[in-house]
C-alpha cells in the first residue's frame, strides 16, 4: 500500500514539474559559429547534428556556394558554404577546424552548412542586444549582440533560411 502512495505522490510531482516547464518563459540560447572572420549564432531549436568536414560532390550548374552534396550518416545533404552564401568569405581557410551544421529535421530540409570554425553555445545572459539599425535585410536575418568581449553576433533563423527563396534555388 505505502508503494501506491509513493507512486502517486511522484506522479503528482512529475504532473507538477511538467506544467510548470510548459508555462515557464525559457531562455533563448544559441549555436555560436564563425564564417568569414564573422559569428553567427544560430538558435539552438532549429540547428542539428553536427558533423566533421566531409568528402562533398559537387554539382554541375549550380551557385558557387552550394558545395554539393555529402553523405552524413547514411543521408544525402545539400552542403551549402555559409560564408560564400551570405558574402563574408574572405580567403579559403584550411578545412581543419571546419565542420558541417545541419538543421533540425522539423525543418524538412536535408542541408548542412559548412562553418569555419564552432564557437561554442550561448544564452541570452552572455549577451546584449544591439539597437535594431532598421535597414532592409533578409528574413533570415535576426538581431546583432555583443558579448562581453565586445565581438559582434549576427543571429540567424535557421527556419527563415531554409524557406528562403534564394537559398533555395541552387541552380546558378
Amino acid at each position: 500500500m505505502a508503494n501506491k502512495e509513493a507512486l502517486r505522490e511522484l506522479q503528482g510531482r512529475l504532473a507538477e514539474r511538467l506544467a510548470a516547464a510548459r508555462t515557464q518563459q525559457r531562455g533563448i540560447s544559441w549555436l555560436a559559429v564563425e564564417c568569414g572572420a564573422r559569428g553567427f549564432l544560430f538558435p539552438l531549436r532549429e540547428a542539428g547534428e553536427i558533423f566533421p568536414f566531409a568528402p562533398v560532390v559537387p554539382v554541375p550548374h549550380t551557385h558557387r556556394w552550394f558545395l554539393g552534396v555529402a553523405n552524413l550518416r547514411g543521408h544525402l545533404h545539400g552542403v551549402v558554404d555559409l560564408a560564400a552564401f551570405l558574402g563574408v568569405k574572405t580567403t579559403e581557410t584550411g578545412r581543419d577546424q571546419a565542420r558541417l551544421v545541419g538543421f533540425n529535421q522539423t525543418l524538412d530540409i536535408n542541408c548542412a552548412l559548412l562553418v569555419d570554425r564552432l564557437a561554442g553555445l550561448r544564452s541570452e545572459t552572455q549577451l546584449t542586444a544591439e539597437a535594431d539599425d532598421e535597414g532592409a535585410r533578409p528574413a533570415f536575418v535576426g538581431k546583432r549582440y555583443r558579448d562581453a568581449n565586445g565581438r559582434a553576433w549576427q543571429e540567424l533563423n535557421l527556419a527563415e533560411l531554409a524557406a528562403n527563396e534564394a537559398f533555395l534555388r541552387i541552380l546558378g
